[in-house]
């Protein structure tokens, strides 16, 4: 773990060129080591950069306060947002990476959404696992063709699965390509989630290859 930048940290070089790097952003509760097993199932090979929130919510870190079950305290939304976006640039020149998707779970998810429409050059694509609406004025962004797979569940209970479609909506009306499925399950993970992350990886991993070698 490394605490030297502006967030304590885990960072795990990679060993394959054609694998992008992760920058995994855990859920209420966890922290910088929660997401390493799933980045590395998803991306076998990947670098992976995992901060930890931190903000405390009775003790357990977020990535930015909410004010209730689903309503977010914005204004700190917006600010934790640019604070992770410039940790991710500082990062990027410390271990040498290339812009990473992120990978993120719940409040994790929702504030790579946020880092989407507030600061987009930073990430090259995001996996939103339970993701939600986060700003109720978001700003005209310029996702143009950037790869985003938002995978909700239909039984979740936090998250209505008209809020995850207007998600959806709303960065494919930035010009981000998105696939967005929608599983038969609630808020928790399921092998399913881990399935269509790996596939979808391939295939964004082999984009940017090819990008880089036109």
């Amino acid at each position: 773990m490394s605490n030297d930048l502006s967030f304590a940290h885990r960072f795990e070089p990679g060993n394959r060129l054609e694998a992008p790097p992760l920058l995994l952003l855990h859920g209420t509760g966890g922290d910088e080591n929660d997401l390493l097993p799933l980045g590395q199932a998803v991306s076998p090979g990947s670098a992976l950069l995992s901060p930890r929130g931190k903000v405390l919510e009775h003790g357990m870190p977020r990535f930015f306060r909410r004010l209730g079950e689903g309503v977010f305290d914005e204004d700190d939304l917006r600010r934790r947002a640019d604070e992770l976006a410039d940790f991710v640039e500082a990062a990027r020149a410390r271990y040498g990476i290339a812009a990473p998707v992120a990978l993120g779970y719940s409040n994790g998810a929702n504030i790579a959404a946020a880092m989407l429409l507030l600061r987009p050059d930073v990430l090259a694509g995001a996996i939103l696992l339970r993701a939600m609406v986060p700003l109720s004025q978001p700003p005209q962004a310029d996702l143009k063709d950037k790869p985003v797979l938002i995978i909700s569940g239909k039984l979740d209970p936090i998250i209505p699965s008209s809020n995850s479609a207007q998600l959806a909506g709303l960065l494919a009306k930035a010009g981000a390509n998105v696939q967005h499925p929608v599983l038969p399950t609630g808020h928790q993970l399921t092998q399913t989630d881990l399935t269509m992350s790996r596939e979808w990886i391939k295939a964004v991993g082999f984009l940017q290859v090819q990008a880089g070698a036109a």
